[in-house]
């Protein structure tokens, strides 16, 4: 069931998208709404699942993950790709996508000898390339 989300909604969600670490009483100023009806619109829209989580974005140059790169596999062996990406540190993200290859993997590494690593650890599964990032120019961008 689809939640049908009005301006203060959005509002809501905007400030959150900004800082998850703002406070209600915060988000009531901003918007000029009582902090309890903060907290309500915010409880509805955590149990119609639009809210899902709430996080903290890391600078991963200062973790030793600085290089980003993606891979494109191609596979048969579905499950066992996810369950060897669920254990992979490296790994970030897994997306099943259309197209000649039908998995895109996104990697955090410090070196490049870790992406080869990583990439010959996947020959099992399939074929796949890879495509190290040269910039990230967007990434973790607000969307409302």
């Amino acid at each position: 069931m689809q939640h049908h989300l009005d301006d203060i909604d959005h509002k809501i969600m905007q400030l959150l998208q900004h800082d998850a670490r703002i406070s209600i009483s915060q988000i009531s100023k901003e918007i000029s709404m009582s902090q309890p009806s903060v907290k309500e619109r915010m409880v509805k829209l955590e149990e119609k699942g639009v809210i899902s989580g709430y996080s903290a974005v890391f600078n991963l140059r200062e973790l030793d993950r600085g290089t980003t790169t993606f891979i494109l596999l191609k596979t048969e062996h579905c499950q066992e790709l996810v369950d060897f990406c669920e254990e992979a540190k490296e790994v970030t993200d897994l997306f099943r996508i259309s197209g000649e290859f039908n998995y895109l993997i996104k990697i955090q590494t410090a070196l490049v000898e870790e992406i080869a690593e990583f990439q010959d650890s996947l020959v099992k599964l399939g074929p796949s390339k890879s495509h190290i990032c040269m910039k990230n120019i967007l990434e973790n961008r607000v969307l409302l």
